[in-house]
């Protein structure tokens, strides 16, 4: 596997069995082979996405102190400003090269989950920001939706399976900001190696050299999508469900060459979280002699935890 498959999602949601199949082959396909993806026919249209992009060079470009009266403690930063070097991948020191932004969960129906999420936090400096925030959630969401239930066919579960956790999920959007470089780092990367916790990834922004994949190999494989895709990758907690069947596949964000070291670098990737109480056990479908079960069983939120304590992002 030496590039990223693409498929599209107009074929699932086409009204054409043959179609809809096609899809489900390919990207399971693809997610056991290399566990990214890059989809067109996504619910984001052109004008939304022009529009979340200058809204979010307008928030990363206000001052510095205007920035962190939008970081909020106590949270592990799952809402609001997360500043400069603040986060590490998991085994690693060295802060990675970013700045980012988190937009969370917009509740409906379920005042459990109001009070058990934290609130999303409002620029007063940008009117448009978290509106056009939202909508981007919501359409990201939805995208997801068919992408999980596309996952659910090819595992032998029925259509909807993953439709009762993700309802009100603990998803987040996170438009990152990863400045110019402006001296040689010494051992920081953009983004460096790591797998993501959640169920799967939607990333806006991969169209630039940046973002890389391991293969089975070992190999470094450039992820770069087309303008209209988006890239998806198989998150921790679905490649446990599946008892590896669906593979989280180790990615990074290198430093760019140096005559390029004076640019921002913009992605913007919606991770797909499930409810907490989701129980991760491993699917009975996926255990067979030759892949015995590998994981303990664990639900959503105890995971999260746990990952969010490796990255640095909440205390013990």
């Amino acid at each position: 596997m030496t590039s990223i498959p693409s498929v599209d999602l107009s074929d699932f949601i086409s009204n054409d069995p043959t179609r809809k199949q096609q899809f489900v082959d390919a990207i399971g396909k693809a997610y056991e082979d290399i566990g990214f993806v890059a989809l067109k026919g996504h619910f984001l249209d052109d004008t939304l996405v022009e529009n979340l992009y200058t809204e979010v060079k307008r928030f990363f470009s206000l001052p510095t102190e205007i920035k962190q009266r939008y970081e909020i403690p106590g949270i592990g930063g799952q809402r609001g400003y997360v500043s400069f070097g603040k986060e590490s991948a998991k085994g690693k020191k060295e802060g990675d090269l970013k700045e980012f932004w988190h937009f969370g969960q917009y509740v409906e129906n379920d005042p459990k989950l109001e009070a058990e999420y934290p609130e999303n936090v409002t620029v007063t400096e940008l009117p448009e920001f978290n509106a056009i925030g939202k909508k981007t959630y919501k359409m990201l969401e939805k995208t997801a939706k068919y992408v999980l239930r596309a996952l659910a066919l090819h595992l032998n579960l029925e259509e909807t399976y993953f439709d009762k956790f993700i309802y009100n999920g603990n998803s987040i959007l996170r438009p990152i900001h990863y400045p110019p470089i402006t001296e040689a780092p010494k051992e920081a990367v953009r983004a460096a190696a790591h797998g993501d916790i959640n169920l799967i990834t939607l990333l806006m922004g991969a169209q630039g050299l940046g973002l890389q994949v391991q293969n089975h190999k070992g190999e470094w494989i450039d992820a770069i999508a087309q303008p209209d895709e988006l890239m998806i990758n198989v998150g921790d907690m679905l490649s446990r469900h599946t008892n590896n069947k669906l593979k989280s596949t180790i990615h990074q964000v290198i430093n760019p060459p140096k005559e390029l070291w004076g640019t921002s670098r913009y992605s913007i990737p919606f991770f797909m979280h499930p409810i907490s109480e989701m129980k991760l056990d491993v699917l009975e479908g996926c255990i067979d002699e030759n892949n015995p079960k590998a994981f303990e069983d664990i639900t959503a939120g105890e995971f999260l935890n746990e990952r969010l304590i490796e990255l640095g992002l909440i205390k013990k």
